[in-house]
């Protein structure tokens, strides 16, 4: 299967900037409540999913990016800035 990279060699551009938006929440969000906060949203998402997505491991689907963004209550532009 041809996966398609950012030019980082990451599969996503956005999970650096979720990690940066989780971690200057106030309070402080760890990956396992954001996780929490996505399965609220109906995001079947685990703390190691998370982890995953933050370090640039895993694809993150559209749908699961507009949750990101309602989560974080941020903008997809933020989410993608490279």
């Amino acid at each position: 299967m041809y996966k398609n990279r950012a030019s980082s060699g990451k599969n996503n551009i956005s999970g650096s900037n979720i990690a940066r938006i989780r971690k200057e929440m106030n309070p402080k969000a760890s990956q396992r409540l954001l996780a929490d906060k996505m399965q609220l949203e109906g995001i079947e998402l685990d703390k190691n999913a998370i982890q995953r997505i933050e370090s640039g491991a895993r694809f993150i689907t559209d749908i699961e990016l507009k949750t990101f963004a309602k989560v974080l209550d941020v903008s997809y532009d933020e989410l993608l800035a490279e």
